[in-house]
């Protein structure tokens, strides 16, 4: 609710402006930003697995140190195979492989966007247990990290590549809702969608399997980004009534003003009668 003082002075009435209201408020727009600061200077550090090691199943555990704050990106080949929160200095996560030699490598990021250091390179090996015909199945997406204002539809664009349809393909979003399931008769890209109702970091699961029974994995970071407006029934927003609210205080200001000024004019008017007197001149 909008507040507006009303100040009476000598001179009449004057309207103020109200203190800022504390965001969010209804029927406002809430403003955010960030302080430049310099890249990361550390990067994170890969410890499991380990070089040279030997995989026949997926999805693997990737996992190692890293500087609190940033966000972890895995990529295998240098295609993007999965991203987390570094938030206790270490990261942990599941990623599939390609056939064949994986080059495993995490790259930092900050809330700007500012890349760190690249890891090191950590190599491994993958030969499945049922090789299958053509390029195994994949999962990839252009962003690591996807949010929107909770009650507003988050959409993701995913990238599902390789395996032989069609596809049956699950979201766990990581808010203990119902996973969603959809059916996809050939590869190519798909956009996800889901609504968050609380603000916070969501690590989010999503899974492929084509019609050979090969999965594919991919978990990234889903953000409710937190309301920065209150909305209505059919998404109207509430209009802030304005409210008169008289301040007293400024009117007793005036008034012990005005008397002062009264009395001082009194007074030097009294002190130029006084000096004409003595003058021998007319007082007025």
């Amino acid at each position: 609710m909008a507040v507006t003082l009303v100040v009476f002075t000598a001179l009449g009435s004057l309207v103020l402006a109200a203190p800022p209201a504390k965001n969010p408020q209804s029927g406002s727009v809430g403003l955010q930003g960030e302080i430049p600061s310099n890249p990361p200077k550390e990067g994170a550090t890969i410890t499991v697995p380990g070089n040279g090691q030997n995989f026949t199943a997926t999805p693997i555990t990737v996992g190692g140190i890293c500087p609190k704050g940033l966000l972890i990106e895995i990529y295998k080949n240098n295609v993007f195979s999965g991203s987390t929160n570094c938030d206790t200095g270490s990261f942990t996560l599941q990623i599939d492989l390609f056939d064949g030699k994986n080059d495993l490598v995490a790259k930092v990021y900050d809330s700007l966007n500012q890349a760190g250091p690249d890891s090191s390179t950590v190599s491994v090996n993958f030969n499945a247990n049922k090789p299958t015909p053509g390029p195994r199945i994949s999962l990839t997406s252009a962003y690591a990290k996807r949010g929107a204002v909770p009650g507003s539809t988050l959409t993701w664009p995913i990238i599902l590549s390789g395996g032989a349809g069609p596809y049956a393909v699950s979201v766990d979003w990581g808010d203990k809702s119902p996973a969603d399931l959809i059916s996809r008769p050939a590869a190519g890209e798909l956009s996800i969608e889901h609504v968050y109702k609380n603000p916070g970091f969501y690590t989010v699961i999503i899974k492929a399997t084509d019609a050979n029974g090969v999965d594919a994995f991919l978990q990234v970071v889903g953000v409710g980004n937190g309301s920065t407006q209150q909305s209505t029934q059919s998404g109207a927003s509430p209009t802030a009534t304005a409210q008169p609210k008289v301040v007293w205080w400024p009117l007793l200001v005036s008034l012990v003003l005005t008397i002062a000024a009264f009395w001082l004019g009194k007074r030097q008017q009294i002190e130029q009668i006084q000096t004409r007197l003595r003058k021998g001149q007319k007082p007025f």
